[in-house]
């Protein structure tokens, strides 16, 4: 149990309220939520940075700048999933992100993909099918849209990974949204939905969560390689399941929960082999 490992499970958990507080906002567009969270992220990191003496800017802001677009573009599709499909199957889509982060880290980070690393990715793509066939809930659209935000974020993965020797963690944070401010402002001028009762404190609670959860999300993956730690991203399923069940009443058919192990099977036997390899080498070295 690794400080990564740790800062990791906390991310994971938190990470898995905030989807639950996004998904009690229906009426709220997801471009303005982003905007909230935006603000509250944009506050809470300024204002830290500021007082450590720390640079907001950075120093790679080429990457820092990459960072946040893609991550832009990941988190409003993916709050756009979370409020028209079921919570778990919305998460499952979006683990396929380590699909994707260990395919672009051949070409950013110059890391190598077994053969046999292929055939998990296949199981994964075949449950997503599983999931989109047997679920009437979800469409081809909502399948396709969780596939391109499972691909920004490997594609974020990889640049946090990059900037680990360059940047403060909170820094990486801040580019976020830095980004995606003007974005969504610009959106939400034109789509503005006022928020009423506690619309108000779910939303100020989802830009905490975002930022803490981002935080230790940052912090495990500078520390830690991204094989050892992403797995443990897996276990936001099982609360994903059980808050669906409990707070919205979610169930699935035998096909779907289908689709969600093989999804993850695939996803997490990669991880695994990653780590049971990165461990091998370091111990012949």
């Amino acid at each position: 149990m690794t400080k990564g490992v740790r800062y990791m499970l906390y991310a994971t958990f938190i990470f898995t309220l905030m989807k639950v507080l996004v998904k009690s906002l229906p009426n709220i567009p997801p471009i303005e939520i982003i905007l909230f969270r935006s603000i509250i992220s944009l506050v809470i990191s300024g204002s830290i940075l500021m007082s450590k003496g720390i640079s907001v800017w950075g120093n790679n802001k080429k990457i820092l700048i990459f960072r946040g677009v893609a991550g832009a573009v990941a988190l409003s599709s993916f709050f756009m999933l979370l409020q028209q499909i079921p919570l778990a199957a919305a998460s499952t889509l979006q683990y396929l992100s380590p699909v994707f982060s260990a395919i672009l880290g051949v070409f950013i980070l110059k890391e190598k993909v077994k053969w046999y690393q292929f055939v998990f990715f296949t199981f994964s793509f075949l449950g997503i099918v599983l999931i989109q066939g047997f679920d009437s809930r979800i469409s081809l659209e909502h399948t396709l849209i969780g596939i391109g935000s499972a691909f920004c974020t490997g594609l974020a993965y990889n640049f946090v990974r990059k900037l680990k020797t360059t940047e403060h963690p909170l820094v990486i944070i801040f580019y976020f949204p830095l980004v995606t401010l003007p974005l969504a402002l610009t959106y939400s001028l034109f789509h503005w939905v006022t928020p009423v009762g506690m619309d108000w404190v779910y939303l100020l609670l989802i830009g905490i969560c975002t930022q803490v959860a981002q935080y230790f999300m940052t912090r495990s993956l500078q520390i830690e390689e991204i094989a050892k730690v992403s797995i443990l991203n897996y276990t936001g399923i099982i609360y994903s399941l059980g808050f669906g069940f409990f707070i919205f009443g979610e169930q699935y058919n035998l096909f779907t929960y289908l689709g969600m192990a093989l999804v993850l099977s695939g996803v997490v036997l990669n991880v695994w082999y990653k780590s049971r390899n990165s461990y091998k080498e370091e111990v012949l070295n």
